[in-house]
């Protein structure tokens, strides 16, 4: 799943380290969800979008799984 997070991240000038710690997760997991390789849980998302002051669609692009329905 597409994200923003590494636009939001470094527009905020946040390592991905500093993230996770803020969110309540690894570095690895920030890492993971950024090359696509992991999808956020939905509480995962939310802390992320919530610490961007945006929402979850503002951050995580959910047009793949609208093709799919």
């Amino acid at each position: 799943m597409k994200t923003k997070i590494r636009e939001l991240r470094k527009a905020h000038k946040l390592s991905q380290e500093e993230l996770a710690a803020a969110v309540g997760t690894t570095r690895q997991t920030i890492t993971s969800i950024e090359v696509e390789k992991y999808t956020a849980s939905l509480p995962l998302a939310y802390r992320i979008a919530h610490y961007f002051g945006l929402t979850i669609e503002e951050v995580f692009d959910f047009s793949d799984l609208e093709e799919s329905l």
